[in-house]
């Protein structure tokens, strides 16, 4: 038995009484037809149950209705956070999301982000750890483009790292704590910056405060390995780059019967889902990733569009304190 016949865009024009240009106008969202006219013709298609075709509407547009994202490290729920906001942002204006990882391998990012960018409409790159040079020239190969906690060149959208980690700072000192480390994460980030900015001036502005830095990395495995270093360096509180590499200290200090916030108190950054289910639950500043992801794609839209976007946009993240950090025991020095 024969199908039924695909509605066509001939047969929209017919019954809403307009030309076909108008047609393919109001179906590719031009805001220049009349907005009863338009109404009309979406009205027909619904009646009619005609939808453009995708791929025949880009041929029309010159464009892919798709968007890249470069990100360091897919297996950080950090990052997925920042994706699930994009994606869904994105996804609700009728766009793809192409997804590459660079596996915090600098030197894959230039070349990540140039493939990426030549599939698609624009670009999304996402706390790239490129040098400023670098990333200057990419920008400039790439737009349109927005930056996520990165600036340089392009509308960015970013978190405040240094006043969330003093604040952290802060709330273990009131609570008697002088002998802090640091469990240093990703070097090259601008959120590594922040943080030294951080560190720097509490170590200037808090009478005996000793703030010594340990290098670690940005995962889990990082972040147990450090805890002999934290030991041997008589630190009391650990300031973690993110969550997963203080939830790694966290489990190894279970491990060794290392009492946790008794001999040390741990905070960590982020806020990933996993954080408040620790045992103890995890101290931490928590950055709404979620929204960075749907404020990057309302930038890179408005590019798109031909608008221009606020050139930058920071949000500041809340600290959440939970069991994980407390008061110095009477039985732990001070420095």
């Amino acid at each position: 038995m024969a199908g039924t016949r695909q509605t066509t865009i001939t047969d929209v024009a017919a019954h809403a009484g307009v030309s076909l240009a108008t047609v393919s106008r109001v179906m590719n969202g031009n805001a220049t037809v009349d907005p009863a006219l338009a109404a009309r013709v979406r009205a027909s298609a619904a009646e009619l149950g005609y939808s453009a075709n995708p791929l025949a509407r880009s041929l029309v547009l010159g464009r892919t209705q798709t968007i890249s994202v470069v990100v360091p490290d897919l297996a950080n729920p950090t990052f997925q956070g920042m994706l699930r906001g994009l994606s869904r942002a994105a996804v609700a204006d009728g766009y793809h999301v192409l997804i590459a990882d660079s596996d915090e391998r600098v030197e894959d990012e230039r070349l990540l982000a140039l493939e990426s960018r030549r599939r698609s409409d624009g670009l999304i790159l996402c706390a790239p750890r490129m040098s400023d040079e670098q990333l200057s020239e990419v920008v400039r190969e790439v737009a349109p483009v927005v930056l996520v906690n990165r600036t340089g060149g392009a509308p960015s959208v970013a978190a405040d790292y240094r006043t969330p980690l003093r604040a952290i700072v802060d709330h273990l000192y009131d609570r008697g704590h002088r002998s802090f480390a640091y469990l240093a994460g990703a070097p090259h980030s601008a959120s590594s910056a922040q943080r030294r900015q951080a560190l720097e001036a509490a170590r200037s502005e808090l009478a005996d405060c000793t703030i010594i830095e340990i290098p670690a990395g940005v995962d889990f495995a990082s972040g147990a390995g450090a805890l002999d270093d934290v030991l041997a360096s008589g630190a009391t509180a650990v300031l973690a780059f993110n969550d997963l590499s203080a939830m790694g200290l966290l489990s190894a200090a279970s491990e060794r019967g290392v009492a946790v916030p008794g001999r040390l108190s741990i905070a960590g950054f982020d806020d990933i889902p996993f954080a408040r289910y620790t045992s103890p639950a995890l101290t931490t500043a928590a950055v709404p990733m979620g929204e960075l992801g749907a404020r990057a794609w309302a930038a890179l839209r408005d590019l798109l569009q031909g608008r221009t976007p606020a050139p930058a946009l920071v949000l500041s993240p809340e600290v959440v304190v939970r069991g994980s950090t407390g008061a110095l025991g009477p039985h732990e020095p001070t420095r």
